[in-house]
């Protein structure tokens, strides 16, 4: 039985509004609309069926440009359309307005989305637009001569030394015969926020909770710059350093592991949408999350991200140049890393949740949750989110984090914490019940959640 999904819509009768689930189709993946069908795939038929085979491919055509395959289909005694579109290569408007397919849900595509879209459409990137105003005058040579270090030492490029900064910008594809692209500027320039005012880095420490802020701070400069600086603000400002000592010799760690902290942030630099807000890296008491503007491909989902998968870069001038740096790697490993780096340290696993018209990437602190979970066992938590994850996706896994560090919520402030309704936290509460994860002790008023392994 058909039902809907990213390239499925269902139709009980045709309405000239699904014009717009058309051109969404045509500029995402592609797609299928089935009319006279409910929502369950259910044939209800269609009275005027060979009415619209004469008028919706004429209405198609003119309102859009498109020939869709159209065909009648007979079921059980029941006529119903099936309309096929094909993905296009150039975008598709509808009455000046552009459509996408996101999921299952259609969406008009405003302001940088727009943007973004339209490029990606003719092949191009916003890091390899030509910065018509920009001259060599805004590089900063500093930088390139740290470039030129970490390119060699990681050896990804060679025969770099004896180069001017203009020959390894045109080396680097960052140099045009138009101008600097500006990727050079976001890499390279001496104030890229003169050209890109939302560029910085905004570092905020709060209590237990975002109304409690108790100081910030805003790193601005190129990308390399950006993420020595903010590392650097991290460790002498704004994380403690636990001390514990092995035999007589002191150690001091950060209490978030470097390794995932400089992945998070590489990632939001690369990947970030440049025509956005600026990032923003809250550190609370017991978390700390790092977000950046710009949703992930539409190739990539959040449970995809925890796959294996591809890389999808949003700039490939600039992932590129940091791929040289040996900073990253090219082949989408990243959120591994990040996970990999906190289970070795033994803290619960990551949150990646898309919100805001951004990605957010969350660290958790292990004293939150290790005196929930029976047995005491480091490793307990990180295993029950695994678990939990792969079996119901991100969302419960944020909600048993919730459920864990405050046992004594009802499922209405779960669903606070979560910004969802009511509802959808006590969908995922039962879930986490009926699998075995939770079970509730005492009234919904004055009880509290137990953790069950």
């Amino acid at each position: 039985m058909i039902s809907e999904c990213q390239n499925i819509e269902i139709k009980q009768s045709w309405h000239d509004d699904y014009l717009k689930w058309i051109c969404g189709f045509a500029n995402a993946q592609g797609g299928c609309i089935y009319i006279g069908k409910d929502d369950t795939g259910h044939i209800t038929g269609l009275k005027n069926a060979n009415k619209l085979m004469e008028d919706l491919p004429n209405k198609i055509r003119d309102q859009l440009g498109l020939m869709p395959h159209i065909n009648l289909l007979h079921e059980y005694g029941k006529a119903y359309l099936e309309i096929i579109v094909e993905p296009s290569t150039v975008p598709i408007p509808l009455r000046g307005s552009y459509y996408w397919r996101s999921g299952s849900v259609k969406q008009e595509l405003k302001g940088n989305a727009l943007t973004e879209f339209l490029l990606k459409k003719i092949g191009m990137t916003w890091d390899r637009i030509v910065e018509e105003n920009a001259t060599l005058e805004d590089i900063d040579d500093v930088t390139i001569e740290l470039f030129k270090k970490e390119a060699v030492k990681a050896g990804r490029l060679s025969d770099i030394s004896d180069l001017s900064t203009k020959e390894l910008l045109k080396k680097l594809r960052l140099l045009t015969e138009k101008g600097l692209t500006k990727a050079s500027l976001v890499l390279f320039g001496k104030d890229p926020g003169e050209f890109y005012p939302n560029l910085f880095v905004k570092i905020g420490r709060f209590g237990t909770s975002v109304v409690d802020m108790r100081f910030q701070e805003v790193v601005e400069g190129n990308l390399f710059q950006m993420l020595h600086d903010v590392m650097e603000q991290l460790e002498k400002k704004f994380l403690i350093k636990p001390v514990h000592f092995e035999g007589l010799r002191r150690i001091e760690e950060l209490e978030y592991p470097v390794p995932a902290l400089r992945e998070m942030l590489l990632n939001a630099l690369v990947h970030r949408n440049y025509m956005g807000s600026m990032t923003q890296l809250k550190v609370m008491d017991d978390r700390l999350s790092l977000w950046n503007a710009g949703t992930l491909p539409v190739e990539l989902t959040v449970e995809k991200l925890f796959s294996l998968h591809e890389s999808y870069p949003r700039n490939p001038l600039i992932a590129d140049i940091c791929y040289k740096a040996g900073y990253i790697d090219s082949w989408g490993r990243g959120i591994k890393k990040i996970m990999d780096t906190c289970k070795q340290a033994g803290l619960p696993e990551p949150i990646f949740e898309e919100r805001s018209g951004g990605v957010a990437v969350e660290l958790l602190k292990l004293q939150a949750c290790e005196k929930i979970v029976s047995g005491g066992d480091r490793d307990d938590f990180g295993t029950l989110s695994e678990r939990i994850r792969k079996e119901f996706g991100s969302e419960p896994v944020k909600a048993f984090e919730i459920i864990c560090k405050h046992p004594e919520f009802t499922a209405e402030q779960i669903a606070e914490r979560l910004d969802k309704t009511p509802r959808t936290a006590e969908n995922y509460i039962s879930k986490l019940k009926k699998a075995g994860f939770i079970v509730r002790r005492g009234p919904k008023l004055g009880g509290y959640w137990e953790i069950k392994d």
